[in-house]
Parts: C-alpha cells; sequence; structure tokens
C-alpha cells in the first residue's frame, strides 16, 4: 500500500474539482489541503468541500510559492493558456505536478516546462485520461505483446457532438485561438494525437500535414429570421437544433458546470433565472451562427512516422451521436473498436479453406462509472497519479511529460501544416 499523498488544487474548475473528487473516494490515498483560484466563491468552496482552513486559500501561484512546500504534489486544471506559467514555479518549488491538457499551448513553452521538469526532477504526469481507459489500455497491451506486428498504419476519428461543440468550441470558452490560445484540435484532440504517438510509443513522428475549416458555425449559415440570443430576437428558434433554450433548459445536467457558470454562486438556480441569464448577456444564450468563434469545426490529420508507419486522425464537430474509434493495422494483424462500445476485434490473416481471415472479439463490458468519464479513465489517472507520486511504479498508461511531448508536437504542426498549406517536418526532441 502507498503512502498517502496531499494535493492542492491550483485552478478550481470542472476537470480539477472532478479529479481531487478521488480524495473522497480513497481518503487513505490522497488529500486535498489547499486550493489557488481567483475567484473567491471557489475558494470558498473548495475549502469546504475538501474540509481545509481558509490559510490554504491562495489567489494565484505567487501567493503559493512564497511559502515553504505545502503539499507533496499539485492538481493543475488551469486554463490552456496559464498551464506552463502557473507549473514553472511549482515545479521550482519542489511539487510533482498532475496537468492538465494540453501542456501547453506552443512549442517553446513545450519544451521549457520539459526542461524544467528534468532541472528539477519532478514528476510531471499530463491529463491524457483516454490511455487509462480499459478500452485503449487493452489494445496497447495486446500490441505491446506483439500480436500485430509492426505497425503500418493507425486511424482514429473523433466526433464531436452538436451539443458538445456549441457549448465549448462555439458559444463556450474555447471558441477562439487568440482568446484561449488553444486550437481546436489541441484543446479537444490532443488525446487522440497522444493515443496515435502512444501505440507508436518510441517511433518519432517526423512529418504532418492537415486540413480543416469552420464551414458550419459561422454567419453565412445564419437561418433567416435568427438573432443574436436565441431565447431574445430569434423567430426561428424553436425549430433549430442549436436553441438554448433545448441544449440548456431541456438537458439542465448536461452542460452545466458550463452554462449556468455564472449563476453559481445561487445554491439551485430556477428555470426563471436560467432564462433570464441566456436572454440578457451570457455567451450561452448565443445564436452558435452569429457568436465571435474562430477556431475550426471539423480537421484532419496525416503523420508519417521515422519506420514509415502513417497514422490518419479524422475530428469532426456538430454529429449526431459522439463516437471515438481507433483502427490499427499492422504485419501480423489489426485491431479496429469503438470507445463507446468498449469492445474491439482483433484480426489475423487466415488461409484455411474457406477462410480470408479469423478474428475474434474482446468485449470489456460496462464501464464502471466509478471510475468517470472518459471510457472510465478519468480517475484510473488519478489513481496512477497517486501511486506513482508515492514511489510506485508506473503502469502501462503512464503519461509522464517525457511520453507525452511528440503528440503535442504532431498537434502544433497539424495546425501550422493547415495555417500554412503545406507539410510541416517535426523536429527531433
Amino acid at each position: 500500500m502507498t503512502k498517502q499523498i496531499t494535493a492542492i488544487i491550483v485552478g478550481a474548475g470542472h476537470r480539477a474539482l472532478y479529479y481531487a473528487s478521488y480524495a473522497k473516494m480513497h481518503p487513505e490515498s490522497l488529500k486535498i489541503v489547499g486550493v489557488v483560484d481567483p475567484n473567491e466563491f471557489r475558494r470558498r468552496m473548495a475549502a469546504k468541500e475538501f474540509g481545509f482552513s481558509g490559510a490554504y486559500c491562495f489567489k494565484n501561484v505567487k501567493e503559493l510559492v512564497k511559502l515553504p512546500k505545502l503539499a507533496d504534489a499539485i492538481i493543475n486544471g488551469t486554463m490552456d493558456g496559464d498551464h506552463v506559467s502557473t507549473t514553472l514555479p511549482l515545479i521550482a518549488r519542489g511539487y510533482d505536478i498532475l496537468l492538465e491538457k494540453p501542456i501547453s499551448v506552443n512549442e517553446k513553452d513545450l519544451l521549457k516546462l520539459l526542461k524544467q521538469s528534468r532541472k528539477y526532477r519532478r514528476k510531471v504526469m499530463i491529463c491524457h485520461v483516454l490511455r487509462y481507459a480499459p478500452f485503449y489500455q487493452k489494445i496497447k497491451e495486446y500490441l505491446k505483446a506483439g500480436e500485430l506486428g509492426q505497425l503500418v498504419n493507425i486511424q482514429t476519428t473523433e466526433h464531436v457532438s452538436y451539443h458538445h461543440m456549441a457549448v465549448g468550441f462555439v458559444r463556450g470558452k474555447w471558441n477562439r485561438k487568440d482568446k484561449n490560445n488553444s486550437s481546436m484540435l489541441m484543446s479537444k484532440s490532443c488525446h487522440d494525437l497522444d493515443l496515435i504517438s502512444w501505440m507508436e510509443s518510441g517511433i518519432r513522428p517526423v512529418a504532418v500535414s492537415s486540413f480543416g475549416s469552420n464551414m458550419q458555425f459561422n454567419k453565412k449559415n445564419a437561418p433567416k429570421g435568427s438573432g443574436k440570443y436565441c431565447l431574445l430576437d430569434c423567430k426561428v428558434e424553436a425549430k433549430c437544433p442549436y436553441s438554448a433554450r433545448k441544449h440548456y433548459i431541456w438537458h439542465p445536467d448536461r452542460w452545466s458546470f458550463y452554462a449556468w457558470a455564472s449563476l453559481e454562486h445561487i445554491a439551485k438556480p430556477t428555470i426563471k433565472q436560467k432564462i433570464e441569464a441566456l436572454k440578457s448577456g451570457s455567451p450561452f444564450g448565443r445564436c452558435v451562427y452569429r457568436c465571435d468563434n474562430n477556431v475550426v469545426d471539423h480537421q484532419s490529420v496525416v503523420v508519417e512516422f521515422e519506420d514509415g508507419c502513417t497514422a490518419t486522425h479524422n475530428m469532426i464537430g456538430g454529429v449526431a451521436k459522439p463516437t471515438r474509434s481507433i483502427h490499427l493495422i499492422g504485419t501480423k494483424g489489426e485491431i479496429q473498436g469503438v470507445l463507446e462500445e468498449n469492445k474491439f476485434v482483433i484480426r489475423k490473416i487466415d488461409n484455411r479453406p474457406g477462410h480470408e481471415y479469423s478474428g475474434k472479439t474482446v468485449d470489456l463490458g460496462s464501464v464502471s462509472a466509478t471510475f468517470g468519464g472518459h471510457g472510465g479513465g478519468d480517475l484510473r489517472m488519478v489513481k496512477d497519479f497517486v501511486a506513482v507520486a508515492g514511489g510506485a511504479t508506473p503502469s502501462i498508461s503512464y503519461t509522464s511529460i517525457e511520453d507525452s511531448i511528440y503528440g503535442h508536437l504532431i498537434g502544433f504542426r497539424a495546425d501550422l501544416s493547415m495555417e500554412k498549406r503545406k507539410i510541416a517536418v517535426i523536429p527531433r526532441i
């Protein structure tokens, strides 16, 4: 049994608080002892939730690092553009870090953080939670055992639902690269690019090309009679699948932590209060065709690896059914499956009379809610971080910063390729 790890939340948003909830389920393994957040309400909420005093509530990282080290580790759930600037001084102070993805919003900061983690010999683990989903973990185990031989091609897809696309990347806080500093590919699909790099673990990606655009959510597609706000001045709201009423009133719990952030000071906001918020300036009340978004709504990526293996990733936003899929093809066989189904098929060449190939299905059953979202990977990842911070051997899925660099470089260079409309070379690290 590993020792109990103490941790401080930096950025008390949805993701960090969810990771921290592991402490309530396993108090013998993890204890939350402090919080850093500029929002006083969130500081008070975290202190009440996890039972520490106001003396351990800080407005910013500068306040925290002025003091001697107060915990073993940090759960950093700040916004994308703040990841590196908040993590660097925490590493220097001696904390191990569980860092929300993406690591950074540019290559320079990515490599700066890697250098800092090595200098101070701190553990920096990235929240690539899909590695911990039983679906992907089991696929990796088969791959590592040599079932597929050498990989020839990797195909991944991420279909982002219409309601997730709208709340996060059209109306929400990831809708502008110049505001959030992160592209949609890096905000949403760095998971998938990490999986591609992880499946080819140890093999360097050398080049990437990419195409994408925002062809759906823009003013030219605004229906006749639409207004700036769904519930204020729109004449076609009742027929629109992106109506704010349908997304956030009819489904009040689906994206509540985003849609009702402006009402978080009210314990139980009424329907009337929610509707009024959507009418009176909430970004989530806006028409999806008349927002200020400038990130893509779909993007395709093609990668070449040093050993000749190629990979593709297709991210499409605004679909009816959200899914992630993967298809690995090797010299000895292939694996194909869908995350949401939690099963995959292994196929091998079979030259017996009457056969073309043979295969078996690996069905992992239902995903236990105990381990949270992302196919059950969220809290399994926290469990591994706690174990590693306590000195245990990392699992097969361990997402160290060193093993997460190339997935990020694929994403940064893919965006560069899309912008410049030419193949981008990936540097050797």
